[in-house]
């Protein structure tokens, strides 16, 4: 079969690759409608997570049909239209059975290697390096996906490949942000509209939040922001996002911070930008933390700071005081996809949520590296692969 692999920093190239089969009795086989490119791809793109290999099949966030099932397969059958959560997760371990699936004991082959980082193992992805698993990918024809009962969600009739796709990782991570942190009459601040900003706006709006805040300095994301989720909207290189807040809440500051950036985080204040990339660079910290910074200082006295965007491991001038005087909450993690799911497919088919609008390129495999550049120049989540061939735009 054809699949894009990581091949060093900056190269994904079109490989042949055997097919994938049945390896245990709980997994089956997917043919991939569609894959999207999730704002964590570019991280493995850009080099920043350890681990990778040459040959790896990235990608983790995607939708199919089932074509094989393992004889353990109780809950799916061949010919079934399903939704695969981007966390591996057994269902048993103790982190499991109390919805923690992103904390999962078992589903981390390689959790050797996470203990000598985080101390403990976490659950695996698709696709995301040696140190989540090393599992094959979604950007291919074919994927095993193992504990499939537990990982696998029928799509229900009335809800398109297009909204189904990004139910496996943007919007349960953005519902999440959300579900973990907003209260009803909450005025809540978005840093990032990528697609999972945008899924934590309409989140926060299903929360029962009174106003929602979005900064990002792209025209075209806080257009998405305002139009399509409902948000008011800060342009962070046209203004100074703190103040703006402080006008914005009658000098309160937001009831709840949500950082959907992550590691490749940019700042308007040229200092701090080159500063954090300087030391990113070198090796210095594994991670940019201007957004985490901004939001601990725009964010309330006794409010609540959600993090959701992807961070490896070390940053730099963490500012700790601001965060445990003013009292604040701090909730974050990998996102708990078996939890949510079923309710958002719901959402979906009810007409509560749409996240299709999401899907901004359509590109076959073969546009593999052109179509995760265009990610990177226009990032919402910016494409998905079709095996459906039609044209590039």
């Amino acid at each position: 079969m054809k699949a894009l692999c990581w091949n060093g920093t900056q190269r994904i190239e079109l490989t042949h690759v055997p097919d994938p089969g049945i390896l245990n009795p709980g997994d089956v086989v997917i043919r991939v409608v569609l894959s999207s490119v999730c704002g964590s791809d570019l991280h493995l793109y850009n080099g920043y997570v350890p681990t990778m290999r040459h040959g790896d099949i990235i990608g983790h966030e995607f939708a199919g049909e089932v074509v094989e099932t393992g004889p353990q397969v109780k809950q799916l059958k061949k010919g079934d239209r399903v939704v695969v959560c981007s966390v591996i997760a057994c269902g048993e371990c103790h982190h499991c059975t109390h919805d923690e699936y992103s904390l999962c004991d078992n589903s981390n082959p390689n959790g050797h290697i996470q203990e000598k980082l985080y101390g403990y193992p976490t659950a695996a992805f698709y696709g995301y390096s040696h140190l989540f698993g090393g599992y094959a990918g979604s950007h291919a024809e074919y994927i095993r996906v193992p504990y499939a009962d537990q990982g696998c969600f029928k799509i229900p009739d009335g809800v398109s490949w297009e909204q189904a796709v990004f139910v496996s990782d943007a919007v349960p991570t953005g519902f999440m942000a959300a579900d973990m942190s907003v209260k009803p009459g909450d005025v809540v601040a978005v840093w990032g509209c990528g697609g999972v900003g945008q899924m934590a706006i309409r989140s926060a709006w299903l929360k029962g939040a009174s106003r929602v805040i979005a900064i990002d300095k792209y025209d075209y994301r806080l257009a998405a922001a305002k139009e399509r989720a409902g948000a008011e909207i800060i342009n962070y290189e046209e203004t100074d996002v703190f103040e703006e807040l402080k006008e914005m809440t009658g000098g309160r500051g937001p009831d709840v911070c949500i950082d959907a950036v992550g590691m490749e985080a940019r700042s308007a204040n040229r200092f701090e930008d080159v500063y954090d990339k300087v030391k990113q660079e070198l090796k210095l910290q594994t991670d940019r933390p201007s957004v985490l910074r901004e939001a601990i200082r725009a964010c309330r006295k006794g409010g609540v700071l959600s993090v959701v965007g992807v961070y490896a491991a070390m940053v730099d001038k963490f500012p700790m005081g601001l965060l445990m005087n003013k009292s604040i909450t701090l909730k974050t993690g990998q996102q708990q996809g078996q939890k949510y799911i079923p309710r958002l497919l719901e959402f979906i088919r009810d007409g509560q949520m749409d996240p299709s609008y999401l899907l901004t390129h359509r590109w076959s495999l073969e546009g593999g590296e052109k179509g995760i550049k265009c990610s990177i120049i226009r990032p919402i989540n910016a494409c998905a692969w079709s095996l459906r061939p039609e044209p590039a735009p």
